[in-house]
């Protein structure tokens, strides 16, 4: 399965915000609160940050195949191409 260059960018750029305001809000956590306050942001920043890195893999992995299909001429060759732009074999 492929995705479009559109969304593969959408996934990396939603990761890079993700990883930028959960590291941020990690350091902005004010001190005087409870132990349990903080494990539980904790939890939450590290569960995110581990979402984030899913997501840009899954862009990078998209961006790479897009790459990796195109021909000479800049067109598909997987799957989308015409019978007569194939290479015979």
């Amino acid at each position: 399965m492929q995705i479009s260059r559109k969304i593969a960018s959408f996934l990396l750029a939603l990761a890079g915000f993700m990883i930028f305001e959960w590291v941020n809000l990690g350091f902005n956590l004010a001190d005087g609160h409870p132990r349990s306050f903080y494990v539980v942001h904790g939890i939450l920043i590290a569960v995110n940050i581990v979402l984030a890195i899913v997501l840009a893999v899954i862009g990078v992995r998209g961006l790479r195949a897009l790459r990796g299909s195109r021909g000479p001429r800049g067109g598909t060759l997987r799957g989308g191409a015409e019978e007569s732009e194939r290479s015979p074999v």
